[in-house]
C-alpha cells in the first residue's frame, strides 16, 4: 500500500538497510541454506564414493589398495602400544634403533606421507568438486530501481545513440 508515494521509497530504504545490516551480522536464513547445501553435497560425495558402475576388477582392486594406508597406519600405531606392553625389551631396542635415524630422513618420511595423503585429498576434491551444487542466491538487483521503470532521459539518450 502506498500513501503519498512513500510505500515504494520505504521499501527501497528498508532493502538498503537490510543489505547494510547483512554486512555486520550473519543472515540466519542464508547461513542455514548454506549449511544445508554443504550437508547435501557431503552426502552426495559420500554416496558417489560407492558408485562402482563401469569399473573393472582391476579398478576395484586398486581402489581397495588405496584405502589401506590409513587403517594400516592407525592399527600399526595401536600395535606399537601393544608391542611395548608385551615385549618391553624388544620395543626399547627398536626405539633405540629409531634414535639413530638421521633427522633429514624423518623430514623425507614426513614429506612422503604428507604428499601421499594430500594428493589423495586433492584428487577426491577435484573429482567431486563439480558435483557440489551452487548455493542459491536471492535475486537482488545492484540498483534498487528496476529495469521496468520508464526513464524519459534514458530513453531519449538511447534513441540518439547510434547502434
Amino acid at each position: 500500500m502506498s500513501i503519498f508515494g512513500f510505500g515504494r521509497t520505504a521499501q527501497q530504504v528498508g532493502g538498503a538497510v537490510a543489505q547494510v545490516a547483512e554486512v555486520f551480522t550473519v543472515n540466519a536464513t542464508k547461513a542455514e541454506e548454506a549449511a544445508a547445501a554443504r550437508y547435501q553435497s557431503a552426502m552426495q560425495q559420500a554416496g558417489a564414493e560407492f558408485d562402482g558402475i563401469g569399473s573393472t576388477w582391476f579398478d576395484r582392486f586398486v581402489n581397495g589398495l588405496n584405502r589401506l594406508p590409513r587403517p594400516l597406519l592407525a592399527l600399526s600405531t595401536i600395535g606399537l602400544f601393544a608391542y611395548a606392553m608385551a615385549e618391553p625389551a624388544g620395543f626399547s631396542v627398536r626405539m633405540q634403533g629409531l634414535a639413530f635415524v638421521p633427522e633429514p630422513l624423518w623430514w623425507l618420511l614426513g614429506a612422503v606421507v604428507s604428499f601421499y595423503f594430500g594428493a589423495r585429498e586433492l584428487h577426491h576434491f577435484r573429482a567431486y568438486a563439480p558435483r557440489v551444487p551452487a548455493v542459491p542466491q536471492p535475486e537482488t538487483p545492484a540498483n534498487p530501481a528496476t529495469e521496468t521503470e520508464y526513464n524519459a532521459a534514458l530513453e531519449d539518450w538511447r534513441s540518439q545513440t547510434p547502434r
